[in-house]
Parts: structure tokens; C-alpha cells; sequence
């Protein structure tokens, strides 16, 4: 995980509820190494606000779940 994700992060978003939006945009960024900073830069959001979804913290705010949506479509994930 060359991006600076943690083992501790991989197992909080590995545990955390799966059916979350964060938490899916948390795995399929771990999973295939996409930087946080880019994540936060595409999605007008903090590093932490991205690094709170991966682990299931909080939510995101309604302006941002068709962003990560389309964020997600972008890397071939539809859901």
C-alpha cells in the first residue's frame, strides 16, 4: 500500500459496515491503491472527511453520495 494506507485502516474498513458508501469507496481505494488526496481533491472534501467514511465514522452528506457514486462508476464499480 504504497499511498500511505495503514494496516489498522485496511482492518477498521475490512470491519466496518459494508453496506456503507464511505466504507465501499474505502475498500475499492485500499484495494486498488488510488490516494486519499486524490479521492478528497475529485470529491471536494478533506483528506480526514475521506479517511472518516473509509472507516465507517460518518456518513456521507447527501451532496457528496452522487459524487462518490460516480466516482466509484468511474473506476468500474456501479454500486
Amino acid at each position: 500500500m504504497s499511498y500511505g494506507y495503514s494496516v489498522k485502516l485496511a482492518q477498521t474498513n475490512a470491519n466496518a459496515d459494508g453496506d456503507m458508501l464511505g466504507v465501499k469507496l474505502g475498500n475499492v481505494c485500499i484495494r486498488n491503491d488510488i490516494p486519499v488526496a486524490v479521492v478528497a481533491e475529485r470529491l471536494k472534501v478533506s483528506r480526514q472527511t475521506v479517511y472518516d467514511w473509509f472507516r465507517g465514522e460518518v456518513s456521507p452528506q447527501a451532496a457528496s453520495v452522487t459524487a462518490i457514486e460516480e466516482f466509484l462508476a468511474s473506476l468500474g464499480y456501479p454500486d
